[in-house]
């Protein structure tokens, strides 16, 4: 196992040296909004100060990571690697529950209190800019991580108002994940681009006796933060977006009517399960690797899993995964993944740094992509001959990531998430029409995102 050097070792020379204030304020931020996913309004979430701040990582000795539930089980190596080699800097687990929204919120609780028992936090991508406002995080000095070697995208999840809050660890892309040996006994021999497509596939993998009691088409549309999810890219494979470049909302358009009414279309037809509106991540996996479906939306983390041989899938072997499908073509993914960043309010928080950059670099993110497919942020993985050879996919996942949308960026994103899964659900499953849950949460992320 190798060491990290430490905060304050000598730095080559031409390094970048550390921004000590914003690139762009106020209207020229929020003209810039698609490429820097910064968020405007609210305080500056100590931007002015970065420099200052980023000097003040200062501190060594035992810190504790904190993160969702851990489904893959490999976590907890990659950390007793790094205890075996820091004896007196060591990292505890704090494993949060597995649902988003709550590790949101635990996270936003301890933050409020000033509490110094969460060192690193182990954050969506989406909840940089609502923790760099409200000042939760401590600013990183860039010349302290090596970003150069990362996919572009997954670099401005971590940023807020120029300044680096958050170093991105793992990455994350909706796939189409597909049943190759049904799609092959019914005479498909891809697949599909389009919406059109997809249904004729199932159609026809229907009148296999193979077909009999399985299902046609998954992605989540249960009340959390797995339908906003769904309806980004639905809504951007649409050619429309949920929020526009200048940070206000944009459902008032035929773009996002087309793509709402995919998901609403697919629950009516039954196109999607009837147990959709209540599976999570999770229980569409299981769902998948029982057998019960032909297509699947869902993350890379996934393919390990449903490929294992133990017995817990019977569709090892059985599926392949594809671009997404949209209306005309092959449509657009949402951005996820996960960044770390050091509490405001942690103690050693130079060790903190130090492990952010121990679980980022190359060793342990290829050990990590081995171990549980999860998608790397080092452009490097995706063509590296091991890896390549490991998990097939990894051109389809870096041209997905390249080419995803992200969730709206907002410092109020709780809200704006909350507004969408509400809308998004009541069209869904059919308390709403497409137009009137278009038109009432054009109305209520408004002031959600007014600046």
């Amino acid at each position: 196992m190798r060491r990290i050097p430490p905060i304050g070792a000598p730095v080559s020379p031409g390094t970048r040296p550390l921004l000590t204030r914003p690139l762009v304020t106020g209207p020229l931020l929020c003209a810039a909004l698609a490429l820097s996913l910064s968020a405007c309004g609210g305080d500056d979430g100590g931007a002015s100060k970065g420099g200052a701040a980023a000097a003040s990582l200062t501190g060594r000795g035992p810190i504790t990571f904190v993160t969702g539930k851990d489904r893959s089980g490999y976590l907890q190596k990659q950390v007793d690697g790094w205890n075996t080699d820091h004896p007196k800097e060591q990292v505890r687990i704090i494993e949060l529950p597995d649902e988003p929204n709550d590790q949101r919120q635990q996270m936003i609780q301890n933050a409020t209190t000033r509490s110094d028992a969460y060192s690193v936090l182990n954050l969506d991508v989406v909840w940089t800019a609502e923790f760099a406002a409200n000042r939760w995080l401590t600013p990183l000095p860039k010349d302290k991580v090596d970003l150069a070697k990362m996919l572009p995208a997954t670099v401005t999840t971590g940023q807020y108002r120029g300044n680096l809050y958050a170093v991105p660890s793992t990455s994350d892309a909706g796939m189409l994940y597909y049943r190759k040996d049904l799609l092959g006994k019914a005479g498909v021999s891809a697949p599909p681009k389009t919406y059109a497509e997809m249904w004729s596939d199932c159609d026809k993998v229907k009148k296999l006796p193979e077909g009999k009691g399985v299902d046609c088409f998954f992605t989540e549309v249960n009340k959390t933060e797995s339908i906003t999810i769904s309806a980004v890219e639905a809504i951007g494979s649409a050619g429309g977006s949920i929020v526009g470049a200048d940070g206000k909302p944009t459902l008032n358009t035929p773009q996002a009517k087309q793509g709402l009414e995919f998901l609403v279309n697919a629950k009516k037809d039954g196109r999607l399960p009837k147990e959709a509106v209540t599976l999570d991540t999770e229980g569409g996996r299981r769902y998948f690797q029982s057998g019960k479906l032909l297509f699947q939306r869902q993350w890379p983390y996934q393919y390990a899993l449903a490929n294992s041989g133990d017995g817990s899938s019977k569709v090892a072997g059985k599926f392949a995964v594809a671009q997404l499908p949209g209306p005309n073509g092959p449509g657009v993914a949402n951005l996820g993944g996960h960044n770390l960043a050091v509490s405001a309010f942690a103690k050693n928080k130079a060790t903190s740094l130090d492990f952010i950059r121990y679980l980022t670099g190359e060793q342990s993110q290829r050990a990590n992509l081995l171990a549980t497919s999860q998608a790397p942020t080092l452009a490097s993985l995706y063509d590296d001959p091991e890896t390549a050879k490991k998990f097939p996919y990894l051109p389809v996942l870096k041209q997905a990531i390249t080419n995803a949308k992200p969730r709206p960026v907002a410092v109020k994103y709780g809200d704006v998430t909350a507004a969408i899964q509400g809308e998004v659900y009541d069209a869904v499953t059919g308390k709403k029409t497409a137009d009137q849950a278009l038109a009432d949460l054009q109305g209520a992320l408004g002031p959600l995102t007014a600046q």
